[in-house]
């Protein structure tokens, strides 16, 4: 019956994929769009009841074998992730959320199976809920969910304040609870923007992060008032006022002028990129891609900043751009290994994770005679490992000629998956062998 399902998904996937056909006619198209949306929230329904009853499978079996408890659930999240090509994370989240739509929040499921509710509200609802028992959690459900008509047209900010106004009335000390555990998990993180930019986020309790913005716009607002804004906007004011204070560095016109307390910064660039001008994109570590102009560019300030800058050879395949070995400057050999699988694999290698490497792995186990070597490593987060250590996971390196760096992970259910580590910057690949430069600057 399961397989007949599977291929009548299939099916009606590829007719799906014709429905652009309709776009001719506005009336039909929104009728379409509707129903499309209602079909959305239907599957993701079904995922979760699916979700559910793949991690209740393989506990049951984990538990038959006689596994200790503290193996049921391990690398669950990372066969749900790698089933939906996401990362482990996302996987940890679907799964929590799987579990207390099936197990806590009925009402909301049905109204997710019926199109009522996308996911998205939903999980704003197992979000909101999450501090209370079951039994308040039940409460919260069918006090918002039990009659459709409840939430219709209220917007996702009203559907928030409606589950934390109900939260707080049935259990008051939980949410103080939860908002003291928020406090504890306040961090700083950077993630990529469009244009060589990036986004620096703070998530901090909300009267620091009020009092920080409010400090800021009014240094911003005194400098303009007194003429010392250098032509800069208010905007571009506060981020340099922020650079300014979390580095000790002052900044003119966007422009870093003095060195604070330095930090090694890793661009990989080829040789072509930083002296002759090539057009070859650098990779700046925990970034990624950088124009070979704002490269050059980033070199020439740390010189002209009088910052300490080194510059280490790493050699690259001439055909695939994989890294084959790096000039030594440690006399540590684990080091230097650790150094070059950072290097090659950027971040976690695990297919769709993007996490920054915290482990060096072997990719075939030292219990199975796994060399500690660079083709038999590979950089994966803490989440990623621990999966991989779970019973019936498999791993192993890839070896194709020609190719960049390949591990092949298996999963206990059967199902395999790639991943290649991406390319070197390679804009001479004449040579035999292609020199590739790390340029590690201390900057502030």
């Amino acid at each position: 019956m399961g397989a007949l399902l599977l291929e009548e998904v299939r099916a009606f996937t590829a007719r799906l994929q014709c429905a652009e056909a309709a776009s001719g006619d506005a009336g039909l198209g929104i009728d379409l769009l509707d129903a499309i949306e209602t079909l959305k929230s239907v599957g993701c329904a079904v995922q979760a009841v699916i979700t559910d009853g793949v991690a209740t499978s393989i506990r049951a079996d984990r538990r038959a074998w006689g596994l200790p408890r503290a193996d049921w659930d391990r690398g669950i999240a990372s066969q749900i992730a790698l089933a939906r090509r996401e990362s482990p994370n996302r996987g940890g989240r679907h799964l929590g959320f799987a579990q207390a739509l099936v197990h806590e929040m009925p009402h909301t499921l049905a109204l997710l199976r019926s199109g009522r509710l996308n996911e998205w509200r939903a999980a704003l609802l197992v979000r909101e809920t999450a501090c209370l028992s079951a039994a308040d959690r039940a409460i919260v459900d069918r006090r918002l969910c039990s009659d459709p008509a409840t939430l219709d047209g209220v917007g996702d900010r009203g559907l928030i304040a409606r589950a934390k106004a109900l939260a707080v009335e049935l259990d008051a000390a939980s949410v103080v609870r939860r908002h003291r555990t928020a406090v504890s998990e306040r961090r700083v993180t950077t993630r990529p923007a469009p244009d060589s930019m990036a986004y620096l986020s703070v998530l901090m309790p909300v009267e620091q992060a009020v009092c920080v913005q409010a400090t800021l716009g009014r240094d911003a607002d005194s400098l303009i008032a007194t003429g010392n804004s250098g032509g800069r906007t208010r905007n571009q004011l506060m981020v340099d006022l922020l650079f300014d204070r979390g580095t000790g560095a002052s900044v003119a016109a966007g422009v870093p002028v003095a060195a604070g307390v330095p930090v090694a910064v890793n661009l990989v660039l080829s040789d072509e990129t930083l002296l002759a001008g090539g057009h070859e994109a650098a990779q700046l570590q925990g970034f990624g891609p950088v124009p070979a102009g704002i490269a050059r560019q980033l070199v020439a300030d740390s010189v002209d900043a009088d910052a300490e800058t080194s510059l280490q050879r790493v050699y690259s395949c001439p055909q695939s751009g994989a890294l084959t070995a790096m000039e030594s400057q440690s006399r540590t050999f684990p080091k230097s290994l650790r150094k070059l699988i950072d290097l090659r694999d950027r971040t976690c290698r695990t297919a769709w994770c993007d996490a920054p490497i915290r482990h060096h792995d072997h990719i075939r186990s030292r219990r199975k005679h796994g060399a500690t070597s660079v083709h038999n490593g590979s950089g994966l987060c803490e989440a990623c490992n621990y999966a991989k250590e779970a019973p019936g996971w498999t791993a192993r390196p890839v070896i194709r000629r020609g190719d960049t760096h390949v591990m092949d992970l298996g999963t206990p259910t059967g199902h395999h998956y790639r991943s290649a580590a991406p390319p070197l910057p390679a804009a001479a690949r004449q040579s035999e062998v292609e020199a590739v430069l790390i340029a590690q600057l201390r900057a502030s």
